[in-house]
């Protein structure tokens, strides 16, 4: 429940009310009928779990799969959005616009599993130089940009970060 607050503007009583947000859920918004596509590839590679989705509701009586417009995953103990291009219509949204980071014990076998599931390497493995970990990227087949990292040693975090 969103707290209140009363301040003064003008001789006049304003109230302002506190916003709690209670979730952070990236979307990706993929090309128009891919979202069931994009789910499985993450599920595959990824190893993500769908917790639900929404469906077109003008599918046609002939299809043999369901229109997925919208789907929920878990991955990684985080919830992202993966939704179709066509619920934004009428807005500038873009395809394959953001770039996320999961982190691994394995860089080479999760960019060699990302590859052989349609993903085009960007950069070859690399022990990282800033972050001190090994480093690979992907660019998956509905265009986002996946960049796997091995966690760092607590003590290397430790003397490279600033608290701010």
């Amino acid at each position: 429940m969103a707290q209140e607050d009363v301040a003064a503007a003008n001789g006049a009583t304003v109230v302002e009310k506190s916003v709690t947000f209670t979730a952070y859920k990236p979307q990706l918004i993929v090309e128009a009928q891919k979202v069931g596509e994009a789910v499985a590839f993450y599920k595959d590679v990824f190893g993500a779990t769908e917790t639900e989705h929404s469906l077109y509701p003008k599918r046609k009586a002939d299809q043999e799969l369901p229109h997925v417009v919208s789907a929920e995953i878990k991955l990684a103990g985080a919830t992202v959005v993966v939704s179709d291009v066509s619920v934004h219509s009428g807005s500038n949204v873009k395809t394959g616009t953001v770039t996320a980071l999961l982190e691994t014990d394995d860089v080479e076998a999760a960019v060699a599993k990302a590859v052989a599931a349609g993903a085009v390497k960007v950069e070859e493995v690399a022990e990282g130089e800033a972050d001190g970990g090994v480093k690979g990227k992907v660019t998956d087949p509905f265009g986002f940009t996946w960049i796997f990292v091995s966690p760092v040693e607590k003590s290397d975090k430790e003397e490279n970060k600033e608290v701010v």
